[in-house]
């Protein structure tokens, strides 16, 4: 079996390739079951353990094991860790051992990215992104490979880590740290929130029409990164029904204020890229997608790593 590293993986994961690749899974399926979530009580905090399998026709089973703990911010530490065990589908052999976190990341961009791409208005050349974790610099990329993007605004609860993240991207950007979101998000085409937030960050009233808003961060019920109105407002798309009614804190607790229902959702990602159910409606429209995270995607991706790193 071989050992997978953080490098390894982000050289496999050409950001247009993965996006294609997660493309075709969501076109075509796979077998995914809801994934298995354990709460973790500690001294310090709640942590949780995520468990994801999926397999496909093609001859490969995966599953993913990811442990958050939001607490390892403040011992400097990612708050994100786990691995990815990739095996051939005749007979079950693992075939490899991914490194979780960079898979994890970067398959939830190119998800967003995905969806932006389907979604966000082609003209759309600024990109905000709420967050200053692992996921961030991913998130800019990305987005970047399917839109013109030329203006990138960051924000974060530390000021001074949206400032070193800023100065990284200065060379291929405009790009600045920003301190106010009132004032950044109506600014910006495409909002991008990758936060463990259980507070509203974004307010529904300050969205500008035509722009798109990209919600990655949240992923319990007691989660969300928008209030109500940012959901009343737009036109509302999934990763998965199952995994945003079942964990995502943005509609569900928007559901529980009245103030959206679940036949208001427009679509899953699976059912706009099969043309089953339309995307933006007009250019004013405000688009949201919700994402979750689903084990199809961490299954596409590793199947993108191994044959690239197997093609060469």
């Amino acid at each position: 079996m071989r050992v997978i590293s953080t490098q390894e993986v982000a050289g496999a994961l050409a950001w247009p390739a993965l996006i294609e690749r997660l493309a075709t899974t969501f076109r075509e399926g796979v077998e995914s079951p809801p994934r298995h979530h354990h709460a973790m009580h500690r001294s310090d905090g709640e942590a949780t353990m995520l468990l994801m399998p999926a397999w496909d026709e093609a001859g490969y089973i995966g599953m993913k094991m990811v442990n958050v703990f939001p607490q390892n911010a403040n011992a400097g530490l990612p708050a994100i860790s786990g691995l990815y065990i990739l095996c051939e589908g005749q007979h079950g052999t693992p075939l490899a051992c991914i490194d979780g976190s960079a898979l994890t990341s970067r398959r939830t961009a190119a998800a967003s990215a995905l969806a932006a791409r389907e979604l966000a208005r082609q003209d759309a050349a600024s990109l905000l992104v709420v967050g200053t974790g692992k996921l961030a610099p991913m998130l800019i990329e990305a987005h970047a490979a399917v839109r013109p993007i030329h203006t990138v605004r960051i924000w974060g609860r530390n000021p001074d880590k949206a400032e070193a993240l800023a100065e990284k991207f200065r060379d291929r950007f405009d790009c600045q740290a920003v301190t106010d979101l009132e004032t950044a998000v109506p600014e910006a085409d495409i909002i991008s929130c990758a936060t463990l937030s259980t507070e509203p960050l974004i307010q529904g009233e300050w969205l500008k029409p035509g722009s798109h808003l990209d919600l990655v961060g949240a992923f319990r019920p007691t989660m969300r990164e928008t209030d109500s109105h940012c959901l009343a407002r737009s036109e509302v798309f999934v990763d998965t029904y199952a995994g945003a009614l079942g964990e995502g804190g943005d509609i569900l607790q928007a559901m529980d204020e009245g103030k959206f229902n679940e036949t208001d959702l427009r679509a899953e990602l699976a059912e706009l890229l099969r043309g089953e159910k339309p995307g933006r409606t007009a250019d004013e429209a405000i688009t949201l997608f919700k994402s979750v995270g689903a084990s199809l995607e961490d299954l596409a991706a590793a199947i993108e790593v191994w044959e690239a790193l197997n093609a060469t």
